[in-house]
């Protein structure tokens, strides 16, 4: 059986605590590796480690620093596929989406590239009387990231390469369930030339998160998962000391105008709703036709296009997508769908019973889709995070604003019309984080910040893009006279540039 321990000091290291997580093979149900789960000094040993190295990183220049991010790219790129064939064996997604989650990660490495731009200050000359005003960006120190499951590869470089390139010394907590990618993406970091103990790898539970939320040597912590867990982490780490961002969980709704392209609109709904088993934050879960006439034409269509989902293994090239990621979340979703049946919607596509031949002991699940939702309905209030889309009818344009702005998530929403005017209203008011137009996944590229509204996000400041810069640095802003030979004497009163 495979073990999986730490990364620590540039090399992979054992556990020591005696406890291990079981590495699900989704496809199959087997168990495929054991991976060591941190006690609490292995965690303070990595936090010991990054923090004896990080003054050293944090003074090689952000030129050079920004040559070994080039460098992981390019070493990144050559283990492309390797990449994807060890996420996908691991998380269940087809390789073709494990490929994706490899390329939104490297997309921002490709950003933190530019960090000698993105690092400079302002400077002022003569803003006051021999006066010359300046600031600077400098590093953190040891931050940390606590990462999810769904995105092994996207989420782990999003939070650590803005804030190794911004000098920083990182601790990366990745998801136990598929542990493998986030490791060797270390290894990685290390060929390209990052100085060993400069990103380090702990596996674990709660008492590996719990260590890095209360150390004090820890100064800002990422992290993304469940509302409920951002919510912990977010109250724990502030009370700590530290500068925290938390994204948790989302419904994302689709509004369909009378006007959209309604093929369009299918299309969209199939692949937002139903890629990747539906375990993307960015999801759509809900569409939200607008009037009766809209939603009768677009289940029309939409049934049909669920019912003739293909699903299969990881590695079926034509399947659209593959298992869940558990045996447990698989009977979680399942459990949502029940509670749909008994809380009155109808449901029109049942994928409950599918079992894939020849893998019937794998995490597998049909799409289902329910019509008739209501917002009363916890299947409607809550993230399934599965391939469950429900059908909201709205009666007109006011409801469908309303209905993603009174939420308790804010994460993603679009709006799918031919009305600019309409689409520009509906931009300007909703209360949601992000927003497409006639796009069903509105994950803003690289150099834009992501993050979503209301319990979708803890936090003032946003993953990758430039708020990723401001979150991973301090801004020292510094104020100097040099003397002119003339002595004004002493200044009682607050300095001002009159």
């Amino acid at each position: 059986m495979r073990e999986i321990g730490h990364f620590i000091d540039g090399k992979q290291v054992k556990g020591t605590s005696g406890r291990h997580g079981d590495v699900f093979n989704p496809n199959t149900g087997e168990v495929q590796a054991k991976v060591a789960l941190a006690k609490h000094s292995e965690v303070e040993h990595a936090i010991a480690v990054a923090e004896a190295v990080q003054p050293a990183w944090a003074a090689v220049n952000p030129q050079r620093r920004a040559r070994v991010m080039m460098k992981f790219l390019e070493l990144a790129q050559k283990e492309f596929d390797s990449l994807a064939r060890l996420l996908s064996s691991e998380h269940g997604k087809t390789l073709v989406d494990a490929r994706g989650d490899i390329q939104r990660g490297l997309e921002v490495v490709e950003f933190a590239c530019g960090i000698p731009h993105l690092l400079k200050g302002e400077y002022t000359e003569g803003a006051g009387p021999n006066i010359d005003l300046y600031s600077m960006h400098q590093p953190l120190g040891v931050v940390a990231g606590i990462t999810p499951f769904n995105f092994p590869a996207m989420i782990p470089l999003w939070k650590c390469a803005p804030a190794l390139a911004c000098g920083n010394a990182y601790i990366l907590k990745p998801s136990e369930r598929d542990p493998s990618v986030p490791m060797r993406l270390a290894e990685l970091f290390i060929e390209a030339g990052l100085p060993p103990g400069v990103l380090n790898v702990v596996n674990g539970d709660r008492e590996a998160v719990d260590t890095l939320l209360t150390d004090p040597r820890v100064k800002a912590v990422g992290f993304v998962g469940s509302s409920a867990i951002a919510e912990y982490v977010y109250a724990t780490a502030a009370a700590n000391g530290k500068r925290v961002q938390c994204f948790g969980g989302a419904k994302n709704q689709m509004i369909i105008m009378p006007d959209a392209d309604m093929d369009q609109a299918v299309d969209a709904l199939i692949g937002a709703g139903y890629g990747s088993a539906g375990e993307r934050c960015m999801a759509v879960s809900v569409a939200v036709p607008v009037g009766n006439k809209t939603a009768d034409i677009l289940l029309e269509k939409l049934v049909p296009r669920v019912e003739g989902l293909k699903i299969g293994p990881s590695t079926d090239p034509q399947a659209d997508y593959g298992p869940m990621i558990t045996r447990a979340h698989l009977d979680k979703v399942k459990s949502y769908v029940d509670l749909g049946v008994e809380e009155g919607a109808k449901l029109l596509v049942d994928g409950r019973g599918f079992k894939m031949q020849g893998y019937e002991s794998g995490n597998f699940m049909g799409g289902c889709l329910f019509d008739q939702v209501t917002p009363q309905m916890r299947i409607y209030k809550e993230e399934i995070f599965g391939p469950v889309l429900s059908v909201v009818r709205a009666k007109d344009y006011e409801e469908a604003v309303r209905l993603p702005s009174e939420h308790d998530y804010g994460n993603g929403v679009a709006i799918f019309t031919r009305d600019g005017d309409a689409a520009r209203n509906f931009v300007s008011r909703v209360e949601v984080g992000m927003v497409g137009v006639n796009f069903a996944i509105p994950v803003p590229l690289s150099y834009y910040t992501f993050g979503g509204w209301k319990r979708s996000g803890f936090g003032d400041l946003n993953q990758h893009g430039p708020d990723s810069i401001r979150f991973y640095t301090r801004t020292k802003t510094v104020t100097a006279r040099w003397p002119s030979g003339v002595k004004e004497g002493a200044e009682f009163v607050i300095p001002t540039m009159r």
